[in-house]
C-alpha cells in the first residue's frame, strides 16, 4: 500500500487492493479480467468488447508510448477502468499525441497503479473473473463497506446484452483501409464487393481490414433485421465482435442471421461475438468461461491445415463445440485449453472465428480470413 493511497479496488469477496489513482475520479463497478498483451493498451481500452469490464494489464509498462487518435478502436474508451503494476510514465514514442492519464481523465475512465498484478491475475485464474468496484479519490478517503457492497451489487455479464449499448445508432459507410507506412490510413476507391457489417461493437480495424480486402462496407446497427440486410443486396454479410452474453444478444440477432441464411446464399463471416451469434443461429450453444481469453499471444490451431496462428483474443464466453449440429464443422481450437475458436458450414461459404484476425499479433498470421471472405464473394457473384 502506498503511503497515501488515492485509489481502491474492492472485490466482491471483500478483498481490497490499494494504489495510486490516475485518470478520472469517481467510482465504477464491473467484472475484472486480465490481459496479457505487451502492447496495444489504447486499442484494448477502446475495444467495445470490453464493455462492463475493468482490465488488469499483466505487462508492467503501461502508458510508455502515450496515446494517439490513430489507435482508437472506437470514439471513446469502453472498458470501465484499468489496473496496472507501475504508474504510467511519460510517453516516449514518435507517434504519441498525449499522455495516458490525461486521456483517461478526458474520457471519464479510472486507472489504479501500484498493485501486485501477478497476485491479482492468479486470483482471477483460480477463482474466476470477480465482480469489483474501483474508486479513485485524490483525498484518499474510501467507504470500504459501500465499495464492497457496490461490487456485490454488480449483476455480472451472464444474461446481459451489452451490444445494444455500444452499437451504432444508425447505418453508415466505411471506406478507410489499414494503416501503412508512410501514408497512414488511406481510402478504398475501387471496391469489388458490397458487404453489410452488423455492428455488435465493431472495432475500427476490422472495418479497415474489410475495406483493404476490396469491400464496400455498409455498417448496420445490432438490431438490424434480415429485411434491412437483404434490402441492400449485399455480396456478403459480416458479423462483428462485441461485449456481453451472446445468448442475450442472440434474442434479436439470431433471427436476423437465420433470415439471411434462409433467404440467400451469400457468404457470411463472423468474428468473436459475431462467431458466437453465427453458432447460435446454426443451432449450437454458448457457455461462460472461468476467466476467458484476453491477450495477444494465444496460439490457435487450424484443424484443417495444421497451421498454428498466434492470435489476439478477448472473450469471456465460448461456443460449446459439443453442441455443434450436423453440417457445421469445428475448424480452429485453442492450444491453451482446447476451446472452440472457429466453425464453418460444410456446404456453404459461411464461417467464423473466435479470435481477432485484424489485431495482427502474428503479425499477419490470420489476415487470410478476410481474403477468404473476399474470395468467397467473388466465387458466388455471377460473372
Amino acid at each position: 500500500m502506498p503511503a497515501k493511497p488515492t485509489a481502491c479496488l474492492a472485490l466482491a469477496d471483500g478483498t481490497l487492493f490499494y494504489g495510486k489513482g490516475f485518470g478520472a475520479t469517481g467510482l465504477t463497478e464491473a467484472e475484472l479480467c486480465f490481459n496479457t498483451a505487451m502492447t496495444g493498451y489504447q486499442e484494448i481500452m477502446t475495444d467495445p468488447s470490453y464493455a462492463g469490464q475493468v482490465v488488469t494489464f499483466t505487462f508492467p509498462h503501461i502508458g510508455n508510448v502515450g496515446v494517439t487518435p490513430e489507435d482508437d478502436e472506437s470514439a471513446d474508451p469502453v472498458a470501465a477502468g484499468m489496473v496496472v503494476k507501475w504508474d504510467p510514465t511519460e510517453p516516449s514514442n514518435w507517434r504519441a499525441a498525449g499522455e495516458l492519464s490525461d486521456w483517461l481523465t478526458r474520457r471519464g475512465r479510472i486507472g489504479i497503479g501500484g498493485l501486485d498484478t501477478r497476485r491479482l491475475t492468479r486470483a482471477i485464474r483460480q477463482q474466476g473473473a470477480p465482480h469489483v468496484a474501483l474508486a479513485h479519490n485524490p483525498d484518499g478517503v474510501f467507504d470500504i463497506e459501500a465499495l464492497v457492497a457496490a461490487a456485490r451489487a454488480f449483476p455480472g455479464l451472464e444474461g446481459l446484452d451489452l451490444a445494444k449499448d455500444v452499437t451504432c445508432a444508425q447505418s453508415y459507410r466505411w471506406d478507410e483501409m489499414r494503416w501503412a507506412w508512410p501514408e497512414g490510413y488511406t481510402r478504398q476507391t475501387a471496391p469489388r464487393h458490397k458487404v453489410v457489417a452488423i455492428d455488435y461493437g465493431a472495432k475500427r480495424n476490422i472495418l479497415r481490414c474489410l475495406a483493404s480486402a476490396g469491400c464496400e462496407v455498409t455498417v448496420l446497427p445490432a438490431t438490424a433485421t434480415a429485411e434491412d440486410v437483404l434490402a441492400l443486396r449485399p455480396d456478403g454479410l459480416f458479423l462483428s465482435n462485441g461485449p456481453g452474453d451472446p445468448a442475450a444478444t442472440g434474442v434479436y440477432a439470431v433471427p436476423t442471421i437465420k433470415g439471411v441464411l434462409d433467404a440467400s446464399d451469400i457468404p457470411v463471416f463472423g468474428i468473436c461475438l459475431g462467431h458466437q451469434m453465427l453458432a447460435l443461429a446454426l443451432g449450437a450453444k454458448t457457455i461462460k468461461m472461468n476467466h476467458g481469453h484476453h491477450g495477444a499471444n494465444h496460439p490457435v490451431k487450424d484443424i484443417e491445415t495444421g497451421k498454428v496462428e498466434i492470435t489476439s483474443m478477448n472473450h469471456g464466453f465460448t461456443v460449446d463445440s459439443q453442441t455443434l449440429p450436423i453440417g457445421v464443422k469445428e475448424t480452429h481450437v485453442s492450444l491453451f485449453d482446447g476451446s472452440n475458436c472457429g466453425i464453418r458450414m460444410e456446404d456453404r461459404p459461411v464461417f467464423s472465428v473466435q479470435y481477432h484476425p485484424e489485431a495482427s499479433p502474428g503479425p499477419q498470421d490470420s489476415y487470410y480470413l478476410f481474403e477468404r471472405f473476399s474470395e468467397a464473394m467473388a466465387r458466388s457473384v455471377p460473372a
